[in-house]
């Protein structure tokens, strides 16, 4: 992907003996939405920050369209920023605030005139331009950002975490707006959240970070369904790990067993092994459950069972003390007169299990 249109080169930021960031090499397509996913301390904020300018790294490159950014202050770098915190200007309306960038470039009045009121537009704030930021809610005010960080057209958007400060349901409508905006502009983003959910909405692909590195990147089905290390398993999606005995691994498949039962052609993923112990993951969306044993499965006791609107959550522990989730649909037949310390039998799709060594 040489060809790419942002390129991150062996990125690597020191705080003396502590290593933030440790040589990421990330390619970026133009008009992609990329997301930096990971849990605080991860590495996903300092490489945006290296990004803008904020930040210089110990040793890599970046590059924007074929050209290095390291040797251009952040101020001249012509890229759009939205952070957590609004940023706004309090003493500027909204008009003026999205009019700033454009007034520093020294843009025409008819010009500036004419953008603010395509970003009003575009950010369906028509009408606020000479409301002050404090007579807006936080939702309205981050669109004013992300308006304002837009105007001067950039050819890329870093975003971090501008989301967290809001509730659920407004985080969730202003989720929608960043992606028709995205669509509609087709400019490149690059946002950070430790919000797998928000992740999985928003992105094109999704680089996962742990520890200063990017453990695998990939769009959200990819990660989902085939994570390649224990840490992205368990960041994307539900999951739970069961200890299981290895009889064989071969060609990226494993066989398992799990007390007497046996299970085939297991997606495998550490380094090949003739036997031992390993991880047996399991999403609890694709568990079934029954109160007849079958051929081949796990017996289990249920724990407890949770209502959750469209679906039930039911806990269960296996006979070596192990907890396996399982979640169905409300209204699912095997739900019907199920109480806390039941026995149950739970089985699985091998093809859709994961075993990490």
């Amino acid at each position: 992907m040489n060809d790419a249109f942002l390129q991150i080169k062996g990125i690597r930021k020191e705080y003396g003996p502590v290593v933030a960031v440790h040589d990421v090499d990330l390619h970026v397509q133009r008009g992609e939405f990329l997301t930096f996913l990971g849990p605080s301390g991860s590495g996903k904020s300092t490489t945006l920050y290296i990004l803008a300018g904020f930040e210089s790294p110990t040793s890599g490159d970046i590059t924007l369209d074929g050209k290095t950014l390291l040797e251009t202050p952040s101020h001249k770098r012509n890229i759009g920023m939205v952070f957590q915190r609004y940023t706004l200007f309090p003493h500027l309306s909204v008009g003026e605030n999205i009019a700033f960038p454009l007034k520093v470039r020294r843009k025409s009045k008819a010009e500036v005139d004419r953008k603010v009121k395509e970003m009003l537009r575009l950010v369906r704030l028509e009408g606020y331009e000479d409301r002050k930021p404090v007579q807006m809610s936080g939702g309205q005010q981050q669109r004013v950002a992300l308006a304002r960080a837009l105007a001067y057209d950039p050819p890329v958007l870093l975003m971090d975490e501008p989301l967290s400060a809001l509730d659920k349901k407004l985080r969730e409508e202003i989720q929608h707006e960043i992606r028709r905006i995205h669509q509609q502009t087709e400019v490149t983003i690059l946002y950070v959240t430790h919000d797998q959910e928000e992740a999985l909405r928003l992105s094109d692909r999704i680089a996962v970070f742990s520890n200063g590195v990017i453990d695998q990147i990939g769009t959200g089905p990819q990660l989902y369904a085939n994570p390649r290390t224990r840490f992205v398993a368990e960041f994307i999606g539900d999951s739970d790990f069961i200890s299981c005995d290895l009889l064989s691994c071969a060609d990226g498949k494993a066989t398992i067993s799990l007390g007497e039962a046996v299970f085939e052609r297991i997606p495998f993923h550490g380094k090949a092994v003739l036997s031992g112990k390993g991880a047996l993951m399991l999403r609890p969306e694709r568990m079934r459950l029954s109160r007849h044993d079958g051929s081949s499965g796990l017996s289990a006791t249920v724990r407890d069972i949770t209502f959750l609107g469209n679906n039930i959550h039911v806990a269960t522990a296996t006979a070596a003390g192990e907890a396996l989730s399982v979640r169905l649909p409300f209204g699912h037949e095997a739900i019907a007169g199920l109480s806390p310390g039941d026995r149950v039998h739970l089985a699985f799709d091998p093809g859709a299990a994961h075993v990490f060594c």
